[in-house]
């Protein structure tokens, strides 16, 4: 096994060993002589030797509880890659639980055994299943790029409504539920921990050998209360089904998406396209048809999918058929953020399988639009609301008379089934009257504070607009010689190196990630790096300058550090020579960028060495400095007020058009 000596680890990584922020850690370097040197890395992303820093840390009393697992998973990232480390997770598990050796096993090298070892001896004192999810969800984080894990609030969502929706009972008291593409069994565990029974057969299949012996080893803990008897295959599910005469009560899957070789060719007279081949270019409809083919009378079937599935013309004829036999009984569209890929509003379909093989007395399908439940500034989706109105509709499914809730809607099969066979659930959701009109009195509120803001920055500037002479007075100096100067630092932005961790919402101890398209569209970062992730990271007070000419601007940063993509930069202003809002100021001058900018098209980058700002003394710049920031202020409530005025027009006309009171008084 590799020494502790051997082993590096980075700032983040004692952070998280020690229970406490990364600006501890650079606090702990600074006041302490006795801090262990770095062992490699650079100046911005240092790197530590483990066994030191465990040792100083125990030393001087700053080693949590939670330091046991903290301090193995950088042992297990010394491993063979990928595939190793995850196999002697998976592998430590068994060993937990005493069981019989897990699948893999002979794979693992002395290092890898003697890993798993110590890490049976820590679950033993800080629990098994503890160390096995620290583990898992560690090595998952770590491997984010290549896998795609079901988010444990979705895993539950999608348990929730097939539970809700079935009405098979099992055979024996038993209840199967089926994953064809389970991952390291999300869905699967979900399944069991939200249902009411005590017997479960779980069945998956996974095409990755190590992620299939990691949802096998997670199985492993979901029997403590319950009988749970538990498989999970390895290999292609489409191309060789390693259940095929399986039926389950329940199946759930997010199968992979637009994968072009499923096995088209080969699987073209598969009696389990029993609604038509899938198109080769809809592999997702292949999911679906091997979902129904395993279901039993009664069962039912929640599969996620992207948008484009429910009115893409290549499948309209099989979306028109399980429409016909009654077995897609609703689709949900789920806000962005959800799951993977992040920025795509997901849709769960709902798949019954009638009693008795008939899909008569099925006259609609329940469509449910939960696209606008998310929160504010593309923070990602609220849960609670989505919940609330999935599980509300849902509840109604099959009791046609029941009162639904806004954001669900009744469609008449006949209507549905056009030229286009469009199950979009946007195309028929309307948002109801009291959400509209909770919205509306919302936004006109704030569209007043914002307007009586705008006119007393209006007053205050509009005088100062005309007492500013046509030509300045003043010489300038550019950034490049500021820098030269020390008066500040500069630090370009770039991409995230390979080995971060990228992660699609914000996880402890990690820092979001600024890019020019994030800019563009609504100034929210759209990822999260781990802590010690990126090089370029600006901290509270620096000056950011976008450097491209569709998006340039520069303004000072305000709370907690963000990482820096390409094209972006960070200037740290030494305070003793110039105010960092004078500067942001100075820089932000539409006609300084299209000065500095490299040639005229709209892509063009910005030479921020080039950007001038005036030369003034300290004492000087601080009026400019309180008018600069009025002006950023008038900017930022002139866009508010223009978002809120073009929203309220918008639910107005849509309002007006479907036949609300025309009068104006």
């Amino acid at each position: 096994m590799t020494s502790p000596d051997a082993v590096p680890v980075s700032l983040a990584e004692i952070a998280r060993i020690a229970g406490v922020g990364r600006a501890a850690v650079s606090n702990w370097r600074r006041r302490h002589d006795s801090f262990p040197a770095p062992v490699g890395g650079s100046d911005v992303k240092p790197q530590f030797a483990l066994a030191e820093v465990e040792q100083w840390l125990r030393d001087n009393g700053k080693l949590k509880q939670a330091g046991g697992r903290e301090l193995l998973w950088p042992r297990f990232e010394t491993l063979a890659g990928r595939d190793e480390s995850g196999l002697a997770i998976a592998e430590a598990a068994y060993r937990m639980r005493g069981a019989a050796p897990g699948p893999g096993a002979p794979l693992l090298s002395a290092q890898a055994r003697a890993l798993v070892t110590e890490t049976a001896e820590i679950g033993g004192r800080e629990g098994p299943s503890e160390t096995f999810d620290f583990l898992l969800h560690r090595w998952l984080d770590a491997h984010v790029r290549q896998i795609s894990a079901t988010p444990p609030r979705l895993a539950s969502l999608m348990a929730r409504i097939a539970w809700g929706a079935r009405s098979a009972q099992g055979r024996d008291g038993t209840l199967t539920v089926f994953d064809p593409a389970c991952g390291s069994a999300n869905l699967l565990a979900a399944a069991a921990s939200v249902g009411s029974g005590s017997r479960y057969e779980l069945l998956g299949c996974e095409a990755d050998a190590t992620l299939a012996a990691l949802g096998a080893a997670r199985l492993e803990f979901t029997g403590d209360a319950r009988d749970v008897r538990a498989r999970i295959a390895t290999g292609d599910s489409l191309r060789v089904d390693p259940y095929p005469d399986l039926r389950a009560d329940i199946a759930l899957c997010n199968p992979p998406f637009n994968e072009r070789d499923w096995g088209y060719e080969e699987l073209a007279t598969d009696p389990r396209w029993v609604h038509g081949l899938p198109p080769r270019t809809e592999p997702e409809l292949a999911w679906v048809q091997h979902l129904l083919a395993h279901l039993r009378p009664g069962g039912a079937a929640v599969v996620v999918l992207p948008p484009a599935v429910a009115s893409r013309r290549a499948g309209r004829r099989i979306r028109g058929s399980l429409l016909r036999h009654g077995l897609l009984r609703a689709v949900v569209a789920l806000p962005q953020g959800c799951a993977q890929p992040h920025s795509v509003s997901l849709q769960l379909w709902v798949l019954c399988a009638p009693d008795g093989g008939s899909g008569r007395g099925v006259a609609d399908a329940l469509l449910v639009d939960g696209s606008r439940h998310a929160r504010p500034g593309g923070r990602g989706p609220d849960w609670r609301a989505t919940e609330d109105l999935v599980l509300s509709a849902l509840e109604s499914l099959d009791r046609p008379a029941a009162a639904l809730p806004h954001g669900a809607v009744r469609v008449p099969l006949l209507d549905l089934l056009d030229d286009d066979v469009d199950v979009t659930p946007g195309r028929y959701v309307a948002a109801g009257p009291e959400v509209l009109g909770r919205e509306s009195v919302a936004r006109w509120s704030e569209l007043d504070a914002v307007l009586s803001s705008l006119r007393e920055l209006g007053a205050a500037l509009a005088p100062l607009d005309a007492a500013i002479p046509a030509q300045g007075r003043h010489s300038t100096v550019t950034v490049g010689e500021l820098v030269r100067a020390g008066a500040v630092t500069l630090r370009p932005g770039t991409h995230p190196p390979e080995s971060a961790e990228v992660f699609r919402d914000p996880r402890e101890q990690s820092v979001p990630l600024l890019t020019v398209p994030d800019l563009l569209l609504d100034g929210s970062p759209s990822a999260w790096l781990s802590g010690d992730g990126h090089p370029s990271v600006a901290e509270e007070g620096d000056v950011i300058v976008a450097g491209v000419v569709r998006a340039f601007d520069a303004w000072v940063h305000q709370g907690p550090p963000v990482a820096l993509g390409a094209q972006l930069f960070a200037l740290r202003v030494d305070p003793g020579k110039l105010d960092a809002h004078f500067l942001a100021g100075c820089l932000r001058a539409p006609a300084n960028g299209r000065h500095a900018g490299t040639h005229a098209s709209s892509s063009a980058r910005v030479d921020v060495r080039r950007l001038s700002v005036l030369q003034l003394p300290l004492e000087d710049q601080v009026p400019y400095s309180e008018t600069f920031r009025r002006i950023t202020s008038f900017e930022r409530h002139l866009s508010r007020a223009r978002s809120l005025g073009s929203a309220l027009a918008h639910d107005l006309n849509d309002r007006l058009a479907s036949g609300g009171p025309g009068a104006v008084g």
